[in-house]
């Protein structure tokens, strides 16, 4: 059995939880760079949690320059056994409008300019990824956001792009019509895969704020139109958060769908062919299994 540690990867304003017991930002030095803020800690109904903001407050990092490595290390240094990532999207469906949530179980990775990987010469290693997200985590984001009147969808596809613009709209319908993605956003890889590889349950909750480009009668994004949506989500997404501890266990045991375990016969290096400088920075990654 392993205590119960939530973390969460959000937009700035999210950490501001009513109830949040011993609350501090805590400074957490990772090997792979500084994360992209500190991480605000506390407890919340009794059990351990932690925020970090994607962006740094204030919002001064852009999705392509985010230390993903980093958070996702660091959030593993903190001891998480559970990740929800809480992001901003635009919406492919009519019925999946600004305002609803949806619980995303899929994705499709355009990014090209991001480390996507802890894993490299010197110690490599191959994750799967069939089915990036946890079943048990999602389920309980999905549960708790209908008891709080949040419409959410359970089950998406999410088309990471690279941005930070915004998709043409060529882009826009090809990621609809011809691809079948769902919602569009670009901080959620390569976030999921890392959170993978350092055998975290993650879930993602993506907050739609538009419709991208692709609906006829809604025209190109707008950015002051994203803002007024992203403000009424993120009080949203606090309640959510403030509550889900009702649907998770103080304590667990292994995840079933193996989640925690993902690096079981992942490392394919031998252990004398090991580069030591990767190995030490792998302790919180990987320590269970090297």
């Amino acid at each position: 059995m392993q205590k119960t540690k939530i973390g969460v990867i959000g937009g700035s304003g999210i950490y501001n939880i009513d109830g949040i017991e011993n609350p501090k930002w805590q400074n957490v030095e990772s090997p792979w760079g500084s994360p992209s803020d500190e991480i605000f800690t506390g407890k919340l109904n009794g059990m351990e949690i932690a925020f970090l903001p994607r962006h740094g407050r204030g919002h001064t990092i852009s999705p392509s320059e985010i230390p993903y490595r980093a958070n996702i290390d660091a959030m593993k240094r903190l001891g998480v056994t559970d990740l929800i990532s809480i992001s901003a999207c635009g919406s492919f469906r009519d019925n999946m409008k600004p305002g609803h949530f949806v619980v995303v179980d899929q994705f499709i990775d355009r990014t090209t300019a991001r480390k996507n990987s802890f894993f490299g010469t010197g110690c490599v290693a191959h994750v799967s990824v069939a089915n990036p997200t946890c079943l048990r985590l999602s389920q309980a984001c999905s549960d708790t956001a209908k008891e709080q009147g949040i419409t959410i969808h359970f089950g998406g596809t999410y088309l990471a792009m690279e941005g930070p613009q915004f998709s043409t709209l060529a882009e826009s319908r090809l990621y609809r019509d011809i691809w079948g993605c769902d919602v569009i956003g670009m901080t959620n890889m390569p976030e999921a895969k890392l959170a993978r590889e350092a055998e975290l349950c993650y879930a993602s909750v993506a907050m739609i704020t538009d419709y991208d480009s692709w609906h006829p009668e809604h025209g190109e994004v707008d950015v002051t139109k994203i803002i007024k949506v992203l403000t009424k989500n993120s009080t949203k997404a606090r309640g959510l958060i403030a509550n889900l501890t009702d649907h998770l266990e103080p304590e667990r045991s292994s995840c079933a769908q193996n989640c925690d375990t993902a690096l079981d016969f992942a490392i394919i290096t031998a252990p004398e062919a090991r580069d030591p400088s990767l190995i030490a920075k792998l302790d919180a990654v990987a320590g269970r299994v090297l």
